[in-house]
């Protein structure tokens, strides 16, 4: 029996795929990059780049006996994936798990663990001679970034710009009160209802001192600016809609089973998948659980049973530096706030690098 199993995409959800599908399968993870990414950590590595090397860890470590080919996936068909090279893969399953791409410094604006370190340096040196910084983006990431500047540098002047009236929307409004009474604690200033009517003269992350006018007729100066939303769906490769027809925003239809719909040897995790809600790493993990439960079904014989549902409640743990921000999460009772203290403990202080570093064999200091 055919016991191959192609992963394509190798971040969190294709990662943890792999590397519990490979004591019984034969994996090939297919992924462009020299090194997994922990985006999560991006931000701090931005403030702190003695820490940058935290978000790396090498894909040789990952599989036993697996392979990981640094390649990119140029479509795929029910029986296997073609690279951009003109290679076929054949293969018994397939896992789409290509994600989505940020803009830096959230997620990495290169294939090469090296170059995005150099990134890294250059961005933090921009970032370390500025005194005015505008965030454009008022979400997790944008708020998140806020926290990590001002956790070094206090006396930075950190201004954010949304065009939602309302901080967060769709979460308690104790979480959303909590969250705005640090962020004034930190003398973060929030422009809520607005955005920026043209881009400013410089591109994110590189210094110069600039003005640009707000949609609400005022204007904003500052030394540096980041832009903290407009994720893209990373799907290209399923264009032709030989395994599936992709949403408006490019996104996979999956069943409950997280199986593309209409293959029961497919399926879509993360980023990816239209499922309602947020599109986080901790998502693609609890993904990742599903999709393992049920290949591994498969291969043994049986039928996929393990499903997936997502939360009515939205979840988050929104560090606001090593040891501020505020949580929410579900309890059988309802959405809970987490204070910062908890927060700071589950992630804030290490952001989930030793985590990673257990997944991919590597020891961490």
């Amino acid at each position: 029996m055919d016991r191959t199993v192609v992963v394509i995409g190798g971040g969190y959800g294709g990662a943890a795929v792999a590397k519990a599908l490979d004591e019984e399968t034969d994996v090939v993870l297919i992924d462009p990059k020299d090194a997994f990414v922990h985006a999560a950590g991006a931000l701090r590595a931005l403030v702190r780049p003695d820490w940058a090397g935290h978000i790396f860890f090498p894909y040789d470590t990952l599989l036993r006996r697996g392979t990981v080919r640094r390649e990119r996936a140029a479509s795929v068909d029910p029986g296997g994936v073609t690279l951009a090279s003109g290679e076929r893969i054949g293969a018994a399953h397939l896992v789409l798990a290509t994600g989505s791409d940020y803009p830096f410094p959230a997620k990495m604006d290169t294939d090469l663990s090296g170059e995005a370190l150099e990134h890294i340096h250059e961005a933090h040196a921009e970032l370390a001679a500025a005194e005015r910084v505008l965030i454009a983006g008022a979400g997790p990431v944008g708020l998140e970034l806020a926290g990590e500047i001002k956790a070094v540098w206090p006396g930075k002047h950190v201004i954010i710009t949304d065009p939602a009236g309302r901080l967060v929307p769709g979460f308690l409004p104790e979480f959303r009160e909590e969250l705005r009474r640090q962020l004034d604690a930190l003398g973060v200033e929030l422009r809520l209802g607005t955005a920026l009517a043209g881009q400013p003269p410089t591109g994110p992350g590189r210094g110069k001192s600039f003005t640009v006018a707000t949609t609400d007729g005022e204007e904003i100066s500052a030394d540096i600016w980041f832009r903290c939303y407009g994720g893209r769906t990373n799907s290209d490769y399923l264009a032709d809609g030989r395994v599936a027809v992709r949403t408006p925003q490019g996104r996979v239809r999956v069943t409950e089973t997280l199986n593309v719909e209409g293959h029961d040897h497919i399926y879509a995790l993360g980023d990816i998948t239209d499922l309602a809600e947020a599109k986080m790493a901790g998502y693609a993990m609890k993904h990742a659980e599903v999709v393992v439960e049920n290949i591994l079904a498969q291969v043994r014989g049986g039928r996929p049973t393990a499903t997936y549902r997502p939360s009515p409640v939205p979840s988050v743990l929104l560090p606001l530096g090593p040891g501020g921000g505020v949580g929410q999460v579900p309890t059988p009772d309802g959405p809970a706030l987490l204070p910062a203290s908890a927060v700071s403990e589950y992630k804030g202080l290490d952001l989930f690098t030793g985590r990673f570093a257990a997944l991919f064999g590597v020891a961490r200091g």
